[in-house]
């Protein structure tokens, strides 16, 4: 096993996983449709018929962290149950039933000489994922990787490694059952983080491209290792803006929901920036209410000025990332007020404006460059799968190839096809 090597054998392990999924990525890249569907077709049932065993591994992986401290939002991260599990099934489904972006052509057009150009989406080749305590990204990213027809090498959590061993097990299924090299999707069972340098180097070539899923410690380790392109995946310091013209109603059960659905997700709102015009009207009955569902508030000197009994915010707060029941917020004057605001501290995840007024929106839209931006809905669907991608490897807050939500599109690149008629360059 994997997870019982010395240290010094890990760079000849990590090598052979490369040439592997080398190999298999050939293959994969001319494989059918319904070939690539059959597999997670086969792997979603699989999942299903392991729920207890899955539920199982993960125990074991709770119990393991259970003294060390970690923080809520981190333990509801690496936590299974059976909704979890059947929905990383429904997640692999939903993926299968997308369209295949191999071979799409993207674009075509004819030059004067007679020349027909196309240009087509292919697979990148080998991906290596490298997250931390999420085993549902085990199933995500195998799943999103097989689809678009790449190889994938996954490096997850050492705290969730028997969770993640379990659902990789269904993942191998799935390949067996369609005929599939069981190399297109490689776990890497070794807690070692020498394991992650091993890939960040490349593997004498073998990678192409490495999606980091964590916290900003890991993304910041892999952007100054990785030899090979890195699609980033930085912290989701998301901002919710309430405009003067919000509705109230909608106002507060929008920002409730941002902050607290769930607070270890990346879409998770951080900080609640309200139009200082509408103060008096707005501000105690939205802070109520994410305090009536046990958030924490962390307020600027003039909100604390205006309600009595809030902790008072720092400059520390105005870049952090709870990933907890905490919110920072501030009042602002207006839509410049937000925009000054949000380019200065936000990490360009998601930011969401609640408004009426289309001009508020437009700028809100047009001055603000996070990767995702929302109006009159909450920063939480910020995620793949609700914008119908079926899943996602994570959010890129990066500008260059892929942005927001990495999903199978955004795991494909492009060639070019040029047909001629036996046309020369003079």
């Amino acid at each position: 096993m994997l997870d019982k090597v010395q240290s010094s054998d890990i760079d000849t392990l990590m090598l052979a996983m490369g040439e592997r999924a080398r190999l298999a990525a050939r293959k994969l890249a001319v494989a059918s449709t319904d070939q690539k569907n059959k597999a997670l077709n086969a792997a979603a049932d699989a999942i299903l018929s392991s729920v207890a065993t899955i539920l199982e591994a993960n125990a074991l992986d709770l119990e393991a962290v259970a003294d060390k401290g970690l923080q809520p939002s981190f333990i509801d991260r690496l936590t299974l149950n059976e909704k979890r599990v059947t929905e990383m099934a429904e997640g692999l489904r939903a993926i299968a039933a997308l369209p295949d972006p191999v071979g799409n052509v993207i674009a075509d057009w004819e030059r004067p000489n007679g020349l027909k150009i196309e240009r087509v989406r292919t697979p990148l080749g080998v991906i290596g994922v490298i997250y931390e305590s999420r085993p549902n990204v085990t199933a995500d990213a195998g799943a999103l990787c097989l689809k678009a027809g790449n190889a994938v090498i996954l490096r997850g959590g050492s705290d969730s490694l028997n969770s993640s061993q379990a659902i990789h097990r269904c993942l191998s299924a799935g390949l067996r059952a369609a005929g599939l090299p069981e190399d297109s999707i490689q776990l890497v069972a070794i807690a070692d983080r020498a394991a992650v340098g091993a890939l960040l180097s490349g593997l004498n070539g073998a990678v192409d491209v490495i999606v980091p899923r964590g916290g900003k410690s890991l993304v910041a380790r892999v952007q100054t290792e990785a030899r090979v392109p890195v699609f980033a995946h930085l912290e989701g310091l998301c901002h919710i803006y309430v405009d003067a013209s919000a509705d109230l109603d909608m106002a507060v059960k929008v920002v409730v929901n941002a902050k607290m659905r769930r607070t270890g997700i990346c879409g998770a709102a951080e900080t609640l920036l309200v139009d200082r015009a509408v103060a008096a009207t707005h501000l105690q009955l939205i802070l109520s209410a994410l305090i009536e569902k046990g958030c924490e508030v962390r307020a600027s000197e003039e909100v604390s000025a205006q309600i009595e009994g809030l902790k008072a915010a720092s400059e520390e707060d105005w870049r952090t990332e709870y990933l907890e029941a905490i919110i920072s917020v501030k009042l602002v004057d207006g839509i410049d007020g937000a925009i000054e605001h949000i380019n200065t501290y936000s990490s360009n995840h998601t930011e969401a404006v609640i408004a009426e007024d289309p001009q508020v929106v437009a700028r809100f839209f047009n001055e603000i460059d996070s990767a995702i931006l929302l109006h009159n809905a909450s920063t939480q669907f910020a995620d793949g799968g609700e914008f119908g991608m079926g899943g996602e490897i994570g959010i890129a807050t990066g500008k260059m190839h892929a942005r927001g939500p990495v999903g199978v599109e955004q795991l494909t690149s492009f060639k070019y096809r040029v047909h001629g008629t036996g046309q020369i360059r003079p």
